[in-house]
């Protein structure tokens, strides 16, 4: 398999990789945990803070002294029995990594191995004798292990558990933003400037990576990039990116590609309600939009549900159109039609929860790493997901088009840039991603008669386009 293949980056390619992250994690949380005064904050120090609301014996489930964002993580899991029964059967039942020298087999060890991510920035991951591949996404990686399983399917979905994922994952995010976080921007060994990253950043015809994006100061180790999250979500330079218009073709009849991203799946003459099965996946309106989550009363809930329900009528029938970004893509979401935003709106949902199946696509090999059930069940989450959604009026050949952010997994912020109510050109910024990879939407209401340019040779699954390329056009009368 090709280098940064396996589902465009997501994970890596080769499976000595994949050992190598997993094994290294191991080999920083034992001294972490065996680091002098690392196991004097056991139960006491633990018991103060639970209270009278836990056993004794539950305060062995998390161990010595922890990262403070960790530590509130862990907090929450054990002081709610059925949370910690579920993680209990998701070790019991978890596909671990082939050949691995160390398995993730209990809680206490996922809280080790967490106290290291937090620490410090993703990495461009080495591993003697393969080439080295990018890690954008380590937590992932963790719990992907973990996610294809009945225990996690019903732990993943808990609001519980996605409260405090949203708190772990907040509490890192403060620390990529800030300074220090610029640590593995370097180019040295193992360093996301370092020759291999840079080919791998470069890849897909993304084009010379000073060339690309707006670098702040291309003579400096980091480039000038003063945090992790500078970097992630680095602007791209306007030249690099023209918006693509075909000859033959008027712009308010066009569709431009609102992501840098790679092509997952189309599907025509959508439902405004659909169900979800492990073959098939549809793609359910009424879901996509509903936002219920978000609501403070019953009359909120109410409101909710009818606009869901308007939104999805004015789209059934149509087109969706689904592609991923790979960590090493450009994360920022730029408009796919000249228009007026009309709704503009974020969705809080789960983090790492999938659809169990049998831990491969149809397509590939049996033999490889049962893992990506995240990747695999992306129209899933369309509906489960946290999510950022846009309900955009264009011209009159195309109507109203929806599209849709989509946090997978580290990548919960879904940033919106833009208020409802503003006249935006195809190819200015609606929003952004942090901090990993992600998926999106777009929705095509059926009298606007899109044609995706397959026969162009353009949407074909696996292709990675380039933000602002020509996407689609309408051919409404």
């Amino acid at each position: 398999m090709a280098p940064y293949n396996r589902y465009n980056g997501w994970l890596p390619a080769d499976p000595a990789v994949y050992r190598a992250f997993i094994d290294g994690l191991f080999t920083h949380a034992i001294k972490r945990k065996y680091a002098p005064g690392a196991a004097a904050a056991t139960d006491s120090e633990l018991l103060d803070e639970f209270g009278d609301d836990i056993d004794a014996n539950i305060t062995a489930e998390i161990g010595g002294r922890h990262h403070e964002c960790v530590r509130q993580f862990a907090i929450a899991i054990v002081k709610n029995r059925v949370m910690l029964d579920l993680f209990e059967n998701i070790f019991k039942q978890a596909s671990q990594p082939q050949l691995a020298e160390r398995k993730i087999e209990s809680f206490k060890d996922l809280l080790y191995l967490l106290d290291v991510i937090v620490s410090e920035p993703p990495k461009f991951q080495l591993a003697e004798g393969a080439i080295p591949e990018p890690v954008g996404v380590p937590m992932y990686l963790l719990f992907d292990i973990l996610s294809n399983t009945s225990a996690a399917y019903d732990l993943f979905r808990m609001k519980e558990f996605n409260k405090a994922m949203a708190d772990l994952l907040n509490c890192w995010g403060k620390y990529l933003q800030g300074p220090g976080s610029d640590s593995s921007l370097n180019p040295g060994h193992g360093g996301w400037f370092s020759p291999a990253a840079i080919s791998m950043l470069q890849a897909n015809d993304r084009g010379s990576f000073n060339e690309t994006y707006v670098v702040p100061n291309p003579d400096l180790p980091n480039r000038g990039y003063t945090s992790w999250d500078a970097f992630f979500t680095r602007e791209v330079q306007e030249n690099a990116r023209p918006l693509e218009l075909l000859p033959g073709y008027e712009r308010d009849r066009m569709v431009f590609n609102a992501c840098e991203s790679t092509v997952e799946r189309w599907r025509y003459r959508v439902k405004a309600h659909d169900r979800f099965w492990l073959k098939g996946m549809p793609y359910s309106l009424y879901d996509i939009f509903l936002n219920e989550a978000s609501a403070k009363n019953e009359a909120e809930k109410r409101a909710a549900r009818k606009f869901a329900e308007e939104t999805a009528n004015v789209f059934v029938g149509g087109t969706v159109y689904q592609a991923f970004l790979s960590p090493q893509d450009y994360h920022r979401w730029r408009s796919p039609i000249d228009g007026v935003v009309k709704s503009a709106y974020r969705i809080p949902g789960t983090y790492y929860a999938v659809l169990p199946d049998e831990g491969f696509y149809p397509d590939e090999p049996e033999d490889v790493e049962p893992s990506g059930a995240l990747i695999r069940c992306q129209p899933w989450l369309t509906v489960a997901a946290t999510r950022a959604v846009f309900i955009i009026e264009g011209s009159k050949h195309i109507g109203r088009v929806a599209f849709v952010a989509i946090g997978m997994c580290e990548v919960s912020s879904c940033d919106i840039t833009v208020k409802e109510g503003t006249e935006v050109k195809a190819g200015e910024e609606l929003g952004m991603f942090h901090f990993g990879g992600s998926s999106h939407v777009v929705i095509f209401n059926p009298e606007a008669k899109i044609r995706l340019l397959n026969e162009e040779g353009i949407v074909k699954i696996g292709n990675h386009l380039k933000v602002k390329s020509a996407l689609a056009v309408s051919t409404a009368k």
